[in-house]
């Protein structure tokens, strides 16, 4: 034995109100602006359209950053981890029915989309005790797509440019539905885990 007493390793606290909550933050007061200019008009009027994809695009873009910023400079918080995903559903959730409602996008397709958002939303909260389900990889690559049909969508095109936004949104169903099924599976072998250790 040395003889010197053993020092307990500081434990850094996060504090919550820091840069890449506060970008989360402004991700969510963009949802109701981007609705209103949506909705401006006729809901069809390409100014408006533009500037609706426009204020979207800015609040993906938030996405990105405040997870980078997160990573890179340590920030990550429980807080972050659960209002993050809670942000980008708002946002994908509020753009999809306002193309439902505007005729742009078909019900059904929102409905699946959104069940799964929701549906993963409650799963979240419902392990919280156990900590937080963050997203996965292919979780990110699924708001991603999502985020790029969306915008597709939102966008005045026609023709073929309408036929790739399309393009894109199958393959942002097929990858919404693939990660809801990896997440519930995650969150049931989790279960288990814990059960087989009590």
């Amino acid at each position: 034995m040395s003889g010197h007493p053993e020092v307990p390793p500081v434990v850094r606290r996060v504090r919550v109100a820091n840069i890449a909550n506060l970008l989360t933050g402004v991700r969510l007061v963009l949802v109701p602006v981007f609705l209103l200019v949506l909705f401006a008009g006729d809901g069809h009027e390409t100014v408006n359209r533009i500037t609706a994809f426009a204020i979207f695009a800015t609040a993906v873009i938030t996405d990105h950053f405040d997870g980078y910023l997160a990573r890179t400079f340590d920030l990550v918080t429980e807080f972050g981890k659960l209002a993050d995903p809670i942000a980008d559903k708002m946002l994908i959730g509020a753009a999809l029915i306002g193309l439902s409602m505007l005729g742009d996008l078909p019900w059904w397709l929102t409905i699946i989309i959104l069940a799964r958002e929701l549906g993963i939303t409650v799963l979240r909260f419902a392990v919280i005790r156990h900590g937080v389900i963050p997203a996965s990889r292919g979780g990110k690559l699924k708001t991603l797509v999502q985020a790029v049909a969306i915008g597709l969508f939102i966008l005045p095109l026609a023709g073929t440019w309408h036929a790739v936004a399309w393009g894109v949104m199958w393959l942002a169903l097929a990858l919404t539905v693939l990660t809801g099924l990896e997440y519930v599976v995650s969150a049931i072998r989790g279960a288990r885990a814990r059960s087989a250790g009590q």
